[in-house]
């Protein structure tokens, strides 16, 4: 088995009936995985598993809302159900319905974005990692973002949200080293899925946002997957605890010089 081959293994993805969550179910699929997709809507995820199959992969449906402990507990119980055991875990699911200053954001929000992008990692970790550890090790990849780094005077809520995932991603990795489990954050930059939709649909807009990137181009799902099935491998068996930008180069990115 090759450094790159997932075969025999066992993949959990949340938020993966679209975006960089199908990408990501799609390209482990053909790195050999077996794959559980996972979203609101059945439906939706039963599309990607009917692509996966339909191009020789294995794969399972079960809708699930993150933000509900009990759906999450349902979506670790019918994996488990379908394949046995759990080698990849991939909390990609998350929320952001507030734009505008983090102060003008309800407590209802606030708790509602924390909830689904950072509390119910937590929740998911709590339900996979002590029978992932158990199998021999595993690598769990938490999804968080570019503005995990910077202030955001918009999407601040989903910012905090983000930079707590990357913590999240370090404080797991040190626990759960020990017992085989590695555990890194993928940033990615601005990506071309619905989140960003009203941003790479003006053509203006998206001109403006590829310019500030070295590669002069806005992100495809399939870039973050291709980061993901690394790090899911044995090619990244000895990463752990890290925060990888995948953002084309902006973050380092200067028009001076």
């Amino acid at each position: 088995m090759g450094l790159f081959d997932l075969s025999g293994r066992v993949a959990v993805i949340t938020g993966s009936s679209r975006g960089i969550g199908r990408a990501i179910a799609r390209e482990a699929s053909r790195a050999g995985a077996s794959v559980v997709v996972s979203s609101r809507k059945l439906d939706a995820c039963q599309r990607v598993v009917d692509e996966i199959r339909e191009s020789g992969g294995r794969a399972t449906a079960v809708a699930c809302n993150v933000g509900v402990k009990a759906d999450l507990e349902a979506l670790v119980a019918h994996a488990l159900r379908e394949y046995g055991r759990i080698d990849i875990l991939i909390p990609n699911a998350a929320i952001n319905p507030a734009y505008g200053p983090s102060s003008e954001v309800s407590d209802e929000v606030w708790n509602k974005v924390l909830t689904t992008n950072l509390t119910a990692t937590n929740w998911l970790s709590q339900l996979v990692l002590p029978g992932m550890a158990e199998n021999g090790g595993g690598s769990v990849i938490l999804l968080s973002s570019i503005v995990a780094t910077v202030g955001a005077a918009n999407i601040g809520v989903y910012a905090i949200s983000k930079a707590a995932e990357a913590q999240l991603a370090r404080n797991l990795a040190v626990e759960w080293g020990p017992r085989g489990i590695r555990v890194n954050s993928i940033a990615p930059g601005v990506v071309k899925t619905d989140f960003a939709k009203a941003l790479y649909e003006n053509p203006k807009a998206a001109a403006t946002v590829a310019n500030m990137t070295c590669l002069k181009r806005l992100g495809e799902p399939e870039d973050i997957a291709g980061a993901a099935v690394f790090l899911a491998s044995d090619a990244a068996r000895y990463i752990t605890g890290q925060f990888i930008l995948v953002d084309g180069g902006a973050s380092i990115f200067t028009p001076i010089g």
